[in-house]
């Protein structure tokens, strides 16, 4: 396999300067850095779709020829196209990390210009680097953030990160890492480590944190210490969602309380199963957490709120279209299958613990509008938002739950406080979304179907709304009903004759 001659050919098809001889750094004009020299083309959207192509349309060496008569130098080729795409992967990022600052700096110059406060410049590039990343916002701004210090202040980091000696998360992992020091002491741990790109070859994840560790203390234990300090106040416990209508509960804790905890969990699990039960350790293990936390007996016999987002045609004719369980906290939506929407629904009313609210919507299967002469949404419109979006914010790519009902249309521009002019969106993706040149707007031609973002640089990223259950018959004007089993005195509504949100 001949390098050069692939490098030849690859440069003659996307068309890059035939001067940059394999093995030469580019750079941009006017720029330097340790390890590069000389001028580069420029790199635009249309040179790497070019490349991006010749590397997606490319066959592998030997491709066609039978599995068992395959030599072992196309399968040693193999190997180096592996290594070399993994460091284009390493390159790609470091391009990202420099388009993003640029554009984050570029806004923040031009919103400055405008008269913008110094504290609301540049608030919506995160969610602008998202979106151009397929990324949610605060993937955006966590990338963002780690590019601005691997350019403007670990720039051995960014040029292990550019010749693709680094990953992009080892590079992560040294922002992170040296994110309680001053720029002059993380200067130094970034000269240190990342200097000697042949030091970092086999350096894994958990080592690399390791001697970033042990420079940083070296060079500023009281740092350190207040990092510490900082870390126990920082205690917390949270929740996700996972796959199959189950959750993530996670607790952020010290380490020797968290041992501890564990160590008990354990020991419970192990003397039971040697009495006999037949459940699994981990079974066990969650089992005891949660009888330990609520103070049941069982861990199933936990009271809980659920809201439930089923047509009636599944709930009253045996259809087989799944429900939705709505947000009702920061895990999220998730899919129930029809036969256990059903349960949900004969378990809440047999217990007489349930009350159903009647969603309408049109033939087609859109919500109907329903409108507001208040500057707020009131809490009948949120709560069908909220069922319409399934609990998940607006935003491309944005999976945080909804804590903002807002107008697409700003109220103060005429926009009406009504279900037609409304999205849903989670804390951050609302404030972005007031930046100076963006621009929403709801379009579909038989209601709200897609959310389109317009941000100041021209581009538009379109998310679709998802459609609410299907209706019983094409032309009933029914779709769905909310079902909320709830603690305390129950109550039950009919659901034919309340509007929207009634």
């Amino acid at each position: 396999m001949c390098e050069v001659g692939a490098m030849d050919e690859v440069r003659e098809r996307v068309g890059v300067a035939a001067d940059l001889a394999p093995g030469r750094a580019p750079t941009e004009p006017g720029r330097g850095g340790p390890g590069m020299s000389g001028a580069a083309p420029v790199l635009d959207a249309s040179l790497v779709a070019r490349l991006r192509a010749v590397i997606a349309d490319g066959v592998l060496p030997g491709a066609g020829d039978p599995v068992r008569s395959v030599s072992r130098g196309t399968a040693a080729a193999w190997v180096d196209l592996l290594a070399e795409l993994e460091k284009v992967k390493h390159s790609v990022a470091a391009a990202q990390a420099r388009a993003a600052v640029a554009l984050d700096e570029v806004t923040r110059a031009a919103e400055a210009d405008q008269g913008v406060r110094a504290e609301r410049r540049g608030r919506g590039v995160p969610a602008q680097v998202g979106a151009a990343m397929t990324r949610s916002p605060h993937a955006g701004a966590s990338f963002l953030g780690a590019a601005r210090v691997w350019v403007q202040q670990m720039p051995y980091t960014f040029e292990a990160l550019r010749v693709g000696a680094l990953s992009e998360w080892r590079a992560m992992i040294l922002v992170r890492e040296t994110s309680h020091l001053s720029p002059e002491h993380r200067a130094v741990v970034d000269e240190e480590v990342c200097r000697d790109l042949a030091a970092l070859a086999g350096l894994g994840a958990k080592r690399l944190a390791a001697r970033v560790q042990a420079i940083a203390a070296r060079l500023d234990v009281h740092a350190t210490v207040r990092r510490l300090a900082r870390a126990e106040g920082e205690r917390h416990v949270s929740v996700r969602p996972a796959p199959d209508l189950m959750v993530y509960l996670t607790a952020l804790v010290p380490m020797k309380q968290g041992i501890q905890a564990y160590a008990q969990l354990r020991a419970h699990a192990d003397a039971a199963r040697a009495a006999g039960d037949g459940r699994s350790g981990g079974q066990l293990m969650a089992d005891a957490l949660i009888e330990r936390v609520t103070g049941r007996d069982r861990a199933d016999d936990v009271p809980v709120t659920v809201n439930l987002l089923v047509s009636d045609e599944t709930l009253l004719a045996g259809g087989a279209d799944p429900g939705v369980v709505l947000e009702g906290s920061s895990a999220g939506a998730g899919v129930v299958p029809a036969p256990v929407a059903r349960e949900l629904v004969a378990a809440g009313v047999d217990a007489d613990a349930a009350w159903l609210r009647a969603i309408y919507v049109s033939p087609a299967g859109r919500m109907l509008a329903t409108t507001s002469t208040s500057r707020f949404f009131p809490s009948g419109i949120s709560a069908v938002l909220r069922a319409r979006q399934q609990g998940i914010c607006a935003t491309p790519y944005c999976d945080a739950p909804v804590r903002h009902a807002d107008h697409v249309l700003p109220y103060g521009e005429g926009g009406a406080t009504s279900l037609a002019n409304a999205q849903g969106l989670c804390v951050r993706c609302n404030h972005a979304k007031q930046a100076p040149g963006w621009v929403q707007r709801l379009s579909g031609e038989d209601g709200p179907e897609v959310a389109e973002t317009v941000t100041s640089t021209g581009h538009t990223y379109a998310s679709v709304l998802p459609r609410p259950p299907r209706a019983l018959g094409r032309a009933a004007p029914r779709g769905g009903a909310i079902l909320r089993p709830r603690r305390g005195t129950p109550r039950r509504s009919g659901s034919g004759s309340h509007p929207p949100g009634g």
